[in-house]
């Protein structure tokens, strides 16, 4: 009954569903694994830093990666230039950061978003840095691009403010060096709000991660539809085997009938011919 299975055919079939099968499971488990690597980092980001951390030094932390991004860095300099920084939200309200470039003692320059206000990016309202030798701590935060959150990239700012946070849209607006990353300081003066660190990029679950989800289904639907249609081929030739056997299907013409149907046609012409010659003569 089951000998349909050594058939080149069904060699055939069986050797792709011995291999689809793994190949299956093996990318569903993979897809599995990178979601949960994006819950973890999610967890991670959003799980935040103790706020009575010690503060590192800002180059020790350098560059910023998952694990240093929100962590509380230091640097001591002096305050330099002052950029605002418009159409940022804060609680749901529209204002600007108030950013002021620190040159540290090693000569490069760190942009410090010493807090924000509500309303129109304004230089009067913005209270002015403080003069002087300045310790400086806060959250530091990789630098942002034209496709980061929030982020104002359509250009054409006035002079004085600044739509993305990062060495490269200030490169030439300041003559001296800087590092690839800014702070935030989370204990603001003169009237500022403080803002708070952002989770780094990739670390979210957003639209990759829920992919990855249903990638992870998708694989797993795949294996099980290989399996159900093996089933399928698998039961339709057994059952076609077992009518056969009852009886069930008609006989198909083949080369033993072309003798048979000789034989019947040599008989009904040698029984015309008899017939004919026994007839008396009219």
């Amino acid at each position: 009954m089951h000998r349909f299975l050594l058939t080149p055919r069904w060699w055939g079939i069986n050797v792709f569903v011995a291999l689809a099968v793994p190949v299956c499971l093996f990318m569903g488990t993979w897809q599995l694994g990178r979601f949960e690597d994006r819950v973890d980092s999610h967890k991670e980001a959003t799980g935040g830093r103790p706020a009575a951390g010690a503060a590192a030094p800002l180059e020790s932390l350098l560059p910023v990666d998952k694990q240093t991004s929100g962590r509380l860095a230091s640097a001591s300099g002096e305050y330099a230039e002052q950029l605002l920084v418009p159409e940022r939200r804060l609680d749901g309200k529209s204002g600007f950061y108030v950013l002021t470039l620190l040159r540290t003692d090693s000569g490069k320059a760190v942009p410090v978003v010493r807090g924000w206000l509500p309303g129109r990016a304004d230089a009067a309202k913005a209270p002015a840095a403080p003069t002087g030798r300045v310790e400086v701590t806060g959250a530091l935060q990789a630098s942002e691009s034209s496709t980061s959150k929030g982020v104002y990239a359509d250009g054409g700012l006035p002079a004085g403010q600044l739509g993305v946070i990062g060495a490269a849209s200030l490169v030439n607006l300041v003559p001296y060096e800087l590092y690839d990353a800014w702070l935030t300081v989370q204990t603001p003066a003169d009237g500022l709000t403080p803002v708070p660190a952002q989770a780094p990029s990739n670390t979210g679950l957003d639209l990759k991660a829920f992919q990855n989800l249903g990638y992870t289904g998708e694989w797993f639907v795949f294996a099980a539809f290989v399996l159900f249609m093996w089933f399928r081929l698998y039961r339709r030739e057994v059952e076609t085997l077992r009518d056969a056997e009852a009886g069930l299907l008609p006989r198909t013409a083949g080369p033993s009938a072309e003798p048979a149907a000789a034989e019947t046609t040599a008989s009904a012409t040698a029984t015309g011919t008899a017939t004919a010659s026994a007839r008396p003569a009219e």
